[in-house]
């Protein structure tokens, strides 16, 4: 008898451990980590030479006595020492570092040449440092934590990302900014009553000292609502001492932000995405100056021009030269006074990684703000779904996009200028997402001193052909197949007004010359189903007088045809 009641008391636990298993979630097993596929057999960016190169922007601006803040990106064999010619008093180069600091008062443009120097050579690179009233002469390159982290981004996460950035060597090819996206707030106070951080970022001003110490800039996140997208403390309040209902009520988090668990509908956080009686723009722009801001991205819908305004003069206001972006789907019928009152404006809603999403945004989303690019002013086609990401689902995977559409996404980013900022975990960057992003031919193309954005030349269902004026004269030429199956893709130098005997083509990801195509000749590739092909032409148009009948005539464009 009491074997037999042992054997049903072990069925009877047996049967109650497997029917926990399945509806206990806190003891399903932890879910595997995101698997990173192996693209190396698409590298096409080669290796950087240990010889000096120099990578970073060919002009920089800066307001009248802001502090300057540029660092000589350039890859090659370390130990390396830079030096500058040209600098103007008031102005210094750290030859160890590379960084250059000072302030100047006087507006005008200052002519200097950037060296770097180790044991295998010595590159040079001309600098315009102009002083005026735009910063931001060139698309901003950096990072944000918001695809990656979410909601949950520490301090910690933010130094970790620094770090990877610059160990992984991205800072040597321009890429420079860290921002902050959401998550950060918790509740006003200090001595302006403005925004304080939560325990997450126990010290902002040491998190901008040592990041602007390995080279780099600081951004951060705001929005004009009582409350942003995420539940935290916005720039506005509905009270005069800037006090938040769901904080004195206890309806937060840890962190300060807006948590409803009785309220699945979130109808509540929505209330409060609204505009309150009560601005603090000014105290927390002067607060995020205090701590080194370099960048903020300010989030709301409808960009209306009165907060947009508002803000602008906070940060005016603050001495400080922080790129002003705001977000999201900039509404078109402000474009001149978007253009005006920033310096980066979200043209879309968030982009995905997927084919889908690259290719609304990418081509059907941003020619109509073309008119209003250029130095100081992009339209910003949002972050690089590239590499490890999902934050904003706080489940981490490796992007969607085929590596075709990377190619394409990447691509397709520089030639339209648009902002280029990574969203992905840099420290656990494969070799194929680095290559994508570590390739200097390509980001000179994206940070091109003439800030002009390229044109759709042709267009149809299946290909797109995008063309690029660079400030030498040369053009950059974007060959995208928009099928679902590989297209021959050619043209003629000559449809582009390039009237030189010979023009080369150099294909810019392989960093080689492919073509020598003469004077009415045609150049054609292969492109792969949602691919590109990027190339630079050279010589452009020299501007000598022409001495001779050249028989130019505009040819008529083919379109692509099947691979037989």
């Amino acid at each position: 008898m009491k074997k037999r009641l042992a054997i049903l008391l072990t069925i009877f636990l047996c049967a109650t451990t497997v029917a926990m298993g399945k509806n206990n979630k806190n003891v399903a097993a932890a879910p595997a980590a995101p698997q990173i596929p192996d693209y190396s057999a698409y590298i096409l960016t080669p290796p950087a030479p240990l010889t000096p190169r120099i990578n970073s922007a060919k002009v920089f601006g800066v307001r009248p006595n802001a502090e300057i803040l540029y660092t000589i990106a350039a890859t090659g064999e370390r130990p390396m020492t830079f030096s500058a010619e040209g600098l103007p008093k008031g102005v210094t180069l750290d030859a160890a570092t590379g960084q250059i600091t000072g302030r100047l008062a006087e507006r005008g443009t200052y002519n200097i040449t950037l060296t770097a120097t180790n044991a295998k050579g010595s590159n040079s690179r001309e600098l315009r440092l102009v002083v005026g009233d735009r910063i931001a002469l060139t698309p901003p390159m950096g990072w944000n934590s918001w695809n990656c982290w979410g909601p949950t981004v520490t301090q910690e996460k933010v130094l970790e990302s620094a770090r990877a950035m610059v160990e992984q060597g991205l800072s040597d090819y321009s890429w420079s900014y860290i921002n902050i996206d959401d998550g950060w707030q918790g509740k006003r106070g200090g001595e302006s009553n403005a925004i304080q951080p939560n325990y997450k970022f126990p010290d902002m001003k040491a998190l901008a000292d040592q990041l602007h110490a390995m080279g780099l800039k600081f951004g951060i996140y705001s929005g004009p609502w009582v409350s942003t997208y995420a539940g935290h403390v916005g720039t506005h309040s509905d009270t005069a001492d800037g006090t938040y209902p769901w904080i004195e009520e206890d309806w937060h988090d840890e962190q300060m932000r807006m948590t409803l668990p009785d309220d699945p509908s979130r109808f509540v956080r929505r209330y409060y995405r609204r505009h309150g009686e009560y601005s603090w723009a000014e105290q927390d722009a002067k607060q995020w100056a205090e701590w080194g801001v370099d960048y903020l991205k300010y989030d709301w819908k409808p960009n209306d021009i009165y907060f947009m305004r508002e803000m602008r003069e906070a940060l005016d206001k603050s001495g400080r030269d922080i790129v002003y972006s705001i977000s999201n789907t900039a509404p078109f019928a402000d474009a001149y006074a978007i253009k005006e009152l920033t310096e980066c404006w979200r043209t879309t809603g968030d982009i995905r990684d997927t084919w889908e999403s690259i290719k609304s945004i990418g081509f059907d989303q941003q020619d109509r703000w073309a008119a209003f690019h250029g130095p100081g002013h992009w339209g910003d086609a949002d972050m690089l779904v590239v590499g490890m990401v999902g934050g904003w689902k706080s489940t981490s995977h490796f992007s969607h996009l085929t590596p075709d559409e990377q190619f394409t996404h990447i691509s397709l980013w520089a030639l339209l200028a648009s902002p280029m900022l990574i969203g992905c975990d840099i420290a656990k960057m494969d070799d194929f997402t680095r290559s994508l992003l570590c390739n200097f031919e390509v980001n000179d193309i994206l940070q091109d001193p003439l800030g002009m954005r390229a044109m759709p030349f042709y267009r149809d269902e299946n290909h797109v052909v995008y063309v690029k004026l660079l400030e030498n004269g040369d053009l950059a030429v974007g060959l995208f197949n928009l099928s679902e199956q590989p297209l021959i893709i050619e043209f003629s130098p000559r449809e582009f007004g390039l009237w030189e005997k010979a023009v080369m083509v150099r294909d810019v990801w392989r960093q080689q010359y492919v073509a020598h195509v003469e004077l009415g000749a045609v150049h054609e590739t292969t492109v792969a189903p949602h691919g590109c092909a990027l190339y630079r032409l050279s010589p452009g148009n020299s501007g000598k007088r022409v001495m001779e009948f050249t028989h130019y005539r505009p040819l008529k464009h083919n379109p692509p045809r099947p691979v037989e």
